[in-house]
């Protein structure tokens, strides 16, 4: 497939959903399993057969399995908070905390016992957690929004996180194309309180106001963690931060801007679909996101995406690729010289002019799709210049867009959002994002809510 589409140019909204710490076997990994791993239309997906196993402690094999909606616990699987650090996530890939450069290939073994080292220290932990749990996955009928959001338009089977680590630094690479050498949430928020910036760059605002090109993040009922992040965004106007009912607002009354960047509810309470929130919460948030496009004046120019920062622990079978452009020559925190792409993520692409049943891909021997395609996308379809050498380097996604005709049909009708059947364990517990939010309030680089 090309990189980019003559239909990019009919697209005036470019819409982005990132949620939470997922990967892609844990959420979509049986979208087409019992299709052999193909869509409708004869694409090869690269998803679960069943046989995927990790090693446990003693050697024994744990194979993937489907959750079971109907059990209490179901949607706040993994059932305890992963390992999502920078060294956890070596483990995970290599069965090592430390990797040599350049590094071995990895094996993706590592999943079990890592969690079973990290779930005994965690809060708000479901009855009976194992190891095993990991590697639960769920099933389509589990997330019908999801699913049937990814069968229904298009689905991208080797979409990386940028970092092979946690949400700030991919969230950085995501609007920025970079995170300064950063690989921690910690050393991100050290950065803060000693600067007042966590990441001291330009970023895809700044780009797009110097084209007078608006933009809008949208908080869900807080305004949104992004303000603090770049000088550019701490610097905006405040009609370019808002809150999930004004993103509704301005999708009814045809008032969105050019891209429009959504966060999730923070709070242990919230719809983020952070381990271990509750992810039929993030079913909602997203239909909510979907409707409120779909029937608007602009649906036919608009282009969302929905996608996760990172895959947070959760259990993925594809090892992720080398060759990734840093955008520095120097290595950064923990010696990562940032050429290797992070775990695959669930990532959609949603438009009235995108085939039913897509899975889409770059080419084999191409850069991979991961977060910074986002912001090449948007630099192909506004004329903008790249931020740094990792998105001047990556693929766009303009050429998922394939009708010139747009569709009138609704994948989603009829689909119902699944409501959990227990209660959360991990409800009354603060979630690491929003101890991180309180800290950014509590040095009044928030507002206080």
């Amino acid at each position: 497939m090309p990189s980019d589409s003559a239909l990019l140019g009919q697209i005036d909204h470019l819409v982005v959903l990132m949620l939470e710490n997922r990967s892609l076997d844990n959420m979509l990994g049986f979208l087409y399993t019992e299709q052999d791993n193909r869509s409708p239309s004869g694409q090869p997906f690269e998803g679960l057969t069943g046989a995927e196993a990790n090693p446990d402690g003693n050697g024994s094999k744990v194979a993937v399995f489907r959750i079971d909606d109907t059990k209490p616990t179901a949607y706040f699987m993994p059932g305890s908070i992963p390992g999502e650090e920078y060294h956890r996530v070596n483990n995970q890939l290599f069965g090592t905390q430390q990797v040599d450069t350049p590094a071995p290939a990895a094996t993706n073994e590592g999943f079990v016992t890592d969690f079973a080292e990290m779930f005994p220290t965690r809060q708000g932990n479901s009855p009976g957690v194992t190891a095993s749990d990991i590697m639960g996955c769920f099933p389509p009928e589990a997330l019908p929004v999801l699913s049937g959001l990814a069968r229904g338009y298009a689905v991208c089977d080797h979409w990386y996180c940028s970092v092979p680590t946690q949400t700030l630094p991919n969230r950085g690479f995501a609007l920025a194309g970079t995170s300064l050498g950063l690989v921690s949430d910690k050393a991100c928020m050290a950065q803060v309180k000693n600067t007042r910036l966590m990441f001291d760059t330009p970023s895809i605002f700044g780009r797009l106001s110097g084209k007078e090109i608006d933009w809008v993040v949208y908080g869900y009922n807080l305004l949104p963690l992004t303000m603090a992040n770049f000088p550019d965004t701490q610097q905006a106007d405040a009609q370019h931060f808002g809150h999930f009912i004004d993103f509704k607002n301005a999708s009814a009354d045809g008032s969105l801007p050019a891209f429009a960047f959504l966060e999730p509810a923070w709070k242990h309470d919230g719809n983020s679909q952070h381990p271990n929130d509750d992810v039929a919460a993030g079913e909602q948030l997203i239909l909510d996101v979907y409707n409120a496009l779909r029937t608007g004046p602009d649906w036919a120019k608009t282009l969302l995406v929905v996608t996760y920062d990172e895959h947070g622990g959760c259990y993925d079978h594809v090892p992720p690729p080398a060759g990734a452009t840093p955008p520095v020559q120097e290595a950064g925190e923990a010696d990562f010289d940032f050429t290797r792409f992070g775990v695959r993520v669930p990532t959609l692409l949603i438009s009235p002019r995108i085939e039913p049943g897509t899975v889409f891909r770059v080419p084999d021997d191409s850069v991979p799709l991961d977060h910074t395609s986002v912001l090449k996308t948007i630099e192909q379809r506004w004329d903008v210049p790249p931020l740094t050498a990792r998105d001047a380097a990556a693929p766009g996604f303009g050429a998922v867009l394939t009708l010139d005709k747009p569709r009138d049909d609704n994948p989603l009708d009829g689909v119902i959002v699944p409501v959990p059947k227990g209660d959360n364990p991990a409800r009354a517990v603060p979630s690491h994002l929003e101890e991180i939010y309180n800290s950014l309030v509590a040095q009044d680089l928030l507002p206080n809510p």
